[in-house]
């Protein structure tokens, strides 16, 4: 038996725009996935037959890392499925750590983080890797388009490439107020595809939210709350333009504006969660309670990937 796990990501500056080459941070949080695994007379996971059309994730893991027979595979987690959060990117992150360490091998976070980015590029149709990189290492990570300052690996797709890289973190207070809406990555990321594909609009604010990014990894470093704070609250303005926030997402961001440095949608959008940079998380737990969302009061600096238990 072998069990893993990593933690889910709030991405705080660049989701979307990451897909096409522009920068993005997002950093880990103390929400994690688990994932077991253990011998069994066929595959399964939690007690019911392993199917690609219902676990896309885990059955594209099976299938790349596990060379031996049948499974029993259970997962557990401390965040909703489509919430924003990075499920997908853990679940399937905690996997190919459990796969890796119940055949003996050693867990280099280059190759687990890789083959994370292929499952979810296998399932989505279109991904960038900031979700499964964040999980696999942990704390914080800055996706950028050249190598640079704490650079830790580099992924390619098609003409598409990424260098991933180590950020450090101050010790920030997040909430993330899940709006209860599961909302899944792939239809977004094509999307928004098409309307860049159509438009030079939309190529100008992607590359507008890639400038708020950079900047943004500035005030980080320079533990420059506020100003990081107000970058969040243009970024979310940005992607409600490119049509991937919805009213709720945008009626959380107003509720926990009045106590927050700023705040936005993060992920994928159409639903799942926003976040609050904040000094005061019961009064934005608070907020986005009194407009039907549930508040997640998280930590950042979290490790990443980790072996469990074997």
């Amino acid at each position: 038996m072998a069990v893993a796990s990593a933690p889910g990501k709030i991405i705080v500056l660049g989701e979307h725009a990451v897909v096409f080459g522009q920068p993005a941070l997002a950093l880990a949080i103390n929400l994690r996935i688990s994932c077991r695994v253990r011998p069994s007379k066929g595959f399964l996971l939690n007690g019911t037959s392993l199917s690609e059309r219902t676990h896309p994730y885990i059955f594209s893991s099976v299938q790349r890392a596990w060379p031996g027979g049948p499974l029993d595979i259970e997962t557990s987690s401390g965040f909703p499925t489509g919430s924003g959060m990075g499920s997908s990117a853990a679940v399937t992150v905690a996997c190919l750590a459990a796969l890796s360490s119940a055949v003996g091998k050693g867990m280099e976070e280059k190759d687990i983080a890789s083959q994370a980015f292929e499952v979810e590029s296998q399932v989505q149709g279109r991904a960038s890797p900031i979700d499964t990189s964040v999980s696999t290492h942990g704390r914080g990570i800055l996706v950028a388009s050249k190598p640079g300052e704490g650079f830790l690996w580099h992924i390619q797709k098609d003409t598409r490439e990424w260098f991933v890289h180590h950020c450090e973190v101050p010790q920030l207070s997040f909430v993330v107020g899940y709006t209860g809406i599961n909302a899944p990555t792939g239809p977004l990321v094509a999307k928004v595809k098409r309307y860049s594909d159509h438009t030079t609009f939309a190529r100008d604010i992607i590359k507008e939210i890639g400038q708020l990014t950079v900047e943004g990894v500035r005030r980080l470093r320079a533990n420059d709350v506020q100003g990081l704070g107000e970058l969040m609250t243009r970024d979310h303005k940005l992607l409600a333009i490119l049509g991937v926030s919805h009213p709720r997402l945008d009626k959380l961001v107003q509720a926990s504006l009045p106590y927050s440095y700023g705040a936005k949608m993060t992920g994928a959008g159409g639903g799942g969660s926003m976040i609050a940079l904040t000094d005061s998380p019961e009064k934005v737990a608070q907020a986005i309670r009194m407009k039907g969302g549930t508040p997640f009061l998280v930590r950042t600096g979290e490790p990443g990937v980790r072996i469990d238990q074997g």
